[in-house]
């Protein structure tokens, strides 16, 4: 009898190999079952256009394809590394370029919201992104790698080119940061110190 971890690795490296064949369908599935996460990383990592991002990166993945060797967690971690570096490209090259923000009708500061506009904004989701946004970049990284990523402490140390210990320090001090953050509502979760780790 196949137990369940067994038949989840066997469909997934039936889909990686049909996918390394050429198969669509199995580059679609990888699609499906990636690019969501991928997404939600680059846009809580600042990234301007996460979704164009997200197709870039996959182009690299599925480009690099055939040279691929390992299981659904050593191909989750191929893909999360890729969509770090091509995010670090993005922002190297805007802080470069220096920020150009296009002008939205909607997002003008000089038009008057409504109550129902104002309260949204104030939703959780909001919340998350400033406390995350608060930490150094480091600890950033880490925290959207394992949180939003889903990502364990050994896929993260391979993603950003650290040691475990390192990782794991970091999100501890994230962890701390966070939490006096969120006891004391008075804190507000501004940007923080660049200088970082």
């Amino acid at each position: 009898m196949t137990a369940p971890g067994d038949a989840g690795a066997e469909a997934f490296a039936s889909v990686l190999a049909a996918a390394q064949a050429g198969a669509g369908w199995a580059c679609t599935r990888l699609w499906n079952s990636h690019a969501p996460a991928v997404s939600a990383f680059l846009a809580a990592r600042g990234s301007r256009e996460p979704d164009d991002l997200t197709s870039e990166v996959f182009l690299v993945v599925f480009d690099r394809l055939g040279d691929f060797r390992g299981d659904a967690a050593a191909f989750r971690s191929f893909v999360f590394s890729i969509a770090y570096r091509r995010l670090v490209d993005e922002l190297r090259v805007r802080g470069r370029r220096g920020e150009s923000v296009e002008l939205i009708a909607e997002e003008d500061p000089r038009r008057a919201s409504s109550a129902e506009e104002d309260a949204l904004e104030r939703l959780a989701n909001e919340r998350t992104v400033a406390l995350l946004r608060s930490l150094p970049p480091d600890q950033r990284d880490v925290m959207v790698l394992r949180v939003v990523a889903d990502l364990t402490v050994e896929q993260v140390a391979v993603v950003l080119g650290k040691r475990e210990g390192a990782v794991k320090a970091l999100q501890r001090r994230a962890l701390v940061q966070l939490r006096k953050k969120i006891s004391d509502p008075r804190t507000p979760a501004g940007p923080a110190d660049d200088s970082g780790e």
